[in-house]
């Protein structure tokens, strides 16, 4: 009866993943299936957290409350008291596949930061938010392969860290309606730029701003270079389903893509945001396959 139920909570989360993330279908099937629902389980977990961090209309006050009251939920299931069927079947994947609890943890870190943090004074700073934000996510993956090896951890790290950083320089002023920013406040007043004015710049003010973020794309391909080293590492590795590693071809290759579209338009993220087309995807698509 307890596996009946777990696994009505998995093909719910399968159902949540499809709904909600509609790339979800093509991700998976890079995926084992055996393992799809485990990744739908733990892309529900953070999806949920982010919801209460970032939407509705909710005051700060409530957000944090909510979202410590979502951290005692877990640190509960861990113990094996669930709320809900949904933490039952959140704690099975865990411990089946004994993932770091650490990772969990982190994430809910970035998503408390989402709520009380909207500047970064350094670049330093924005790498500490990736490292809660998108380092756990990849990590989790690779442990849902069994992939524990410190030096793969750490091409993962970049690769993801990579992938956060390209969303941040793409959706610049998405983000900045949202009153964010991750641009580091001491690289903007480098520049002799004011933060809370980016929407309003007159045009040197622009020039300035587009030199200041090929600083940000020059220095975010060097994280898809490190993270590229994570091919090789992972076609010696026994557990490296040949889908895993298509994926991850395919996302750094994505990811250099918006940063070719970023230099093409002379950096003006302010005005355009770039995103990957249909035959871009065809494209990549072919070169992860045959690369």
């Amino acid at each position: 009866m307890i596996n009946k139920v777990i696994d009505n909570e998995y093909n719910n989360a399968l159902e949540f993943a499809r709904k909600h993330y509609e790339n979800f279908p093509v991700a998976s099937l890079f995926l084992p299936a055996r393992l799809r629902k485990h990744v739908a389980i733990v892309y529900k977990f953070a999806r949920i957290a982010d919801d209460i961090a970032d939407e509705g209309d909710a005051e700060i006050k409530e957000r944090l409350e909510n979202l410590s009251l979502y951290r005692l939920k877990l640190s509960n299931a861990l113990n094996g008291n669930y709320y809900d069927n949904f933490w039952a079947a959140l704690d099975s994947t865990i411990k089946n596949f004994n993932l770091t609890e650490e990772n969990f943890f982190n994430l809910l870190k970035a998503f408390e930061s989402d709520i009380t943090v909207n500047r970064f004074e350094t670049f330093d700073n924005v790498l500490e938010y990736c490292r809660n934000s998108a380092n756990p996510v990849g990590r989790i993956i690779l442990e849902l392969f069994d992939i524990r090896v410190d030096k793969i951890f750490d091409y993962s790290d970049s690769v993801c860290t990579a992938l956060q950083l390209t969303n941040f320089y793409q959706d610049i002023s998405i983000d900045f309606l949202k009153d964010r920013l991750y641009i580091p406040l001491d690289e903007m007043k480098e520049y002799q730029l004011d933060d809370d004015k980016l929407l309003i710049f007159n045009d040197e003010e622009k020039a300035r701003f587009r030199k200041l973020i090929k600083l940000q794309v020059d220095r975010n391909r060097k994280f898809y270079e490190r993270g590229e080293k994570i091919i090789p590492a992972l076609m010696n590795h026994p557990n490296a389903a040949g889908g895993l590693i298509c994926q991850l071809k395919l996302t750094i290759l994505g990811g250099n893509k918006i940063l070719d579209y970023i230099e093409r338009n002379n950096y003006n993220t302010l005005e355009y945001r770039p995103t990957l087309k249909i035959n871009d995807f065809v494209k990549l698509f072919f070169k992860a396959m045959f690369k």
